[in-house]
């Protein structure tokens, strides 16, 4: 297969949604390989692009300097034919909704690690910082980034300069991405240790301080009931002020931390009132049962981290929870635009072991 042919990509396979746009656009900009997805987002309630992922379509392209075709809103196909990535830079994206600021950043973010220069890029991503459907800002912050800096030497950093809220979004974060020039060493992640800490933000913006403070109750009472040392257990809650925040939202991310440096998170966010009084138990339930399942990494973090693990070079192996639909459509969207090579082992105590042959990218 020549160097520019162009891949066509079925966006209606496995999970079907945006995780398959992200992946493959993130592939294409740094191996330099055009593609031609078809069938976006297929099996969503609304198919096609949303404003979120024509801003991520539209960054990247700005990105690698390509040629982008039907990017626009409702478009079920596009053709991203790439150039050179030009870094380092100062990057924006604005869907001007309240699309996810994480979701941004993950279609982003992997195409401004490596640089010829010592210079950092940046990134101002706007939009929702709490949305549904997409990891919240302070998970990405409190989990996904720490895997960054721990496992990967990557040294990214972030700043929350308002916080957006559905319907209006508003939000904006910074980040500064500092480059590295070979590629990513290899990642093993397969023994856990013991929950030393839970840590979270219970949060209100825009609704009385109280029920930022009953939404961290009941997680706490939730955590405790599941046999969690209240002695460990270290929740704060927040009313967003005004100035820092557009819209009304509330919600919570939890994060426990391991003997061996293993994040796992457990988040949720409510749209009404009436939301925020399961909202404490739902995440603080969502993280024990990320903590019962006995892996190194939460549902969540799962699929976020095989693009680097394709990237690095040599075997990296992690040890996860059962695998999840996104997750196996991001091995899927590896091993099609990439040589990286995967083996999943289901293990006897119900953990698995993703294992990857990474290709050792480098500029």
């Amino acid at each position: 297969m020549s160097e520019m042919e162009r891949l066509v990509i079925d966006g209606s396979v496995l999970e079907g949604g945006g995780q398959i746009l992200r992946n493959a656009v993130a592939y294409s900009a740094l191996l330099q390989r055009p593609i031609t997805i078809q069938n976006i987002r297929h099996n969503r309630k609304q198919p096609g692009l949303r404003p979120q992922h024509a801003a991520g379509l539209g960054l990247v392209a700005d990105i690698c300097s390509a040629k982008l075709i039907g990017c626009n809103t409702k478009s079920t196909a596009v053709e991203f034919t790439p150039s050179s990535i030009v870094t380092p830079g100062a990057y924006t994206a604005d869907p001007g909704t309240a699309g996810s600021t994480t979701l941004l950043l993950q279609v982003s973010y992997p195409t401004l690690v490596f640089s010829s220069s010592s210079e950092p890029s940046s990134l101002t991503l706007r939009g929702g910082t709490n949305a549904s459907l997409a990891p919240q800002i302070d998970y990405t912050e409190q989990i996904f980034l720490p895997f960054l800096r721990a496992r990967l030497g990557l040294c990214p950093s972030l700043t929350v300069r308002k916080r957006g809220y559905y319907p209006k979004g508003g939000g904006e974060v910074q980040l500064s991405i500092p480059p590295v020039r070979g590629p990513l060493h290899a990642v093993t992640l397969t023994e856990r240790g013991a929950v030393k800490t839970i840590s979270g933000r219970a949060y209100v913006a825009g609704y009385p301080a109280r029920l930022a403070h009953e939404i961290r109750a009941a997680a706490v009472s939730t955590l405790v009931d599941a046999g969690i040392d209240p002695g460990i257990i270290n929740l704060t809650a927040v009313r967003e002020k005004d100035t820092d925040a557009v819209g009304r939202g509330s919600g919570i991310v939890l994060w426990a931390e391991t003997e061996n440096g293993c994040r796992l998170g457990g988040s949720s966010t409510g749209l009404r009132e009436e939301d925020l009084s399961s909202l404490g138990r739902t995440a603080a339930e969502e993280l024990v049962r990320n903590i019962a399942h006995g892996g190194c990494v939460d549902e969540y973090l799962q699929d976020q981290v095989i693009i680097f693990l394709v990237l690095a070079k040599g075997r990296s192996s992690i040890r996860t929870g059962p695998l999840t639909l996104h997750t196996k459509t991001a091995i899927h969207i590896a091993e099609l635009l990439t040589d990286a090579k995967f083996t999943v082992e289901d293990c006897d105590d119900g953990t698995s072991l993703i294992s990857c042959e990474g290709i050792g990218y480098s500029i």
